[in-house]
């Protein structure tokens, strides 16, 4: 008797821990697959309004490209993990943790790639921002992000002011009044409302220390290195918000397969949860989604 009501035990305590853990994945599979498709749609109507009033023909730090293909791969990446986790298939399982396993070794090494070569991250960047700048009236998606970072972190350019030389208007050759100047998002602001837009003027052909009164001189790629240099804990908060749910996923998805071929083992299924048995087993009151095998009642 004794022995009976232990096997009853553990048969429970194997039931319940199956469970926890496919609702668990079923939970997180879902909201990621949520997130997807909300950051999909944000993408999709960004691209749309951008394609209104667009006039460069080049994609490039579009954000909403970067949305669209990001919200593409959470949403797919995340309905494999939904129907992997609701039919218990080995397949997608195994696809949906390797997946997410190697996007978190990719972003992992990315990270340590870009530490080691710093000067060369560094100089790729600058490299960008001025292709970027080189386009800075055409590209109007660039164009708000870059009078942002230099509105907020108080910079000029991607490695200095001097980097607005490659605009074709604040070119020193060019004609028209923006000529060897920089945008007013460079300037020190006055503490009156009228915003001063030429107060750029005639500043790129000039020394540093001639100009550090009027624009910032320093370059906006150091600029936000350095905020998040002396901001380590907000940049620590972001790797970690990022990383940890990946992490998750990945050992959340490998203990299910764990339980789920313990369970095959257990009771002898040779067609997969969803087959038939070839013993007495069958799967009706399998619980959640058939995939759990129930049993009758040996008679004597």
């Amino acid at each position: 008797m004794m022995a009976i009501e232990d096997s009853g035990q553990v048969r429970y305590c194997a039931r319940f821990s199956y469970l926890c853990l496919k609702f668990s994945l079923i939970v997180y599979s879902l909201f990621f697959w949520f997130i997807g498709a909300l950051i999909l749609s944000v993408g999709i109507y960004a691209e749309v309004e951008r394609q209104k009033y667009k006039t460069l023909e080049s994609a490039f730090l579009a954000p909403a490209i970067i949305l669209i293909l990001l919200g593409v791969i959470m949403f797919i990446v995340s309905f494999v993990g939904v129907l992997a986790s609701l039919r218990d298939n080995f397949c997608l399982l195994q696809a949906f943790m390797y997946i997410l396993g190697m996007c978190l070794i990719i972003e992992l090494v990315g990270g340590v790639v870009a530490l080691t070569f710093r000067n060369q991250t560094i100089e790729f960047l600058n490299d960008n921002i001025r292709r970027g700048i080189k386009n800075y009236y055409d590209d109007l998606d660039f164009k708000n992000i870059m009078d942002f970072v230099q509105e907020q972190f108080k910079c000029c350019g991607g490695e200095d002011y001097r980097d607005w030389a490659t605009n074709q208007y604040h070119d020193c050759s060019a004609p028209g009044p923006l000529a060897c100047g920089v945008p007013y998002t460079c300037c020190f602001r006055n503490t009156s409302d009228v915003i001063n837009t030429m107060c750029g003027y005639k500043t790129i052909d000039q020394e540093r220390l001639s100009v550090v009164d009027v624009i910032y001189v320093r370059g906006c790629t150091n600029a936000v290195i350095i905020w998040f240099v002396d901001n380590y804990t907000i940049m620590a908060a972001v790797l970690l918000g990022i990383l940890l749910p990946q992490f998750l996923g990945v050992l959340l998805t490998l203990l299910y397969i764990t339980r789920v071929e313990d369970i095959i083992s257990e009771y002898s299924v040779t067609d997969g949860l969803l087959g038939r048995e070839k013993s007495d087993l069958e799967f009706s009151g399998g619980g959640c989604c058939m995939c759990y095998p129930g049993e009758h009642p040996q008679g004597p």
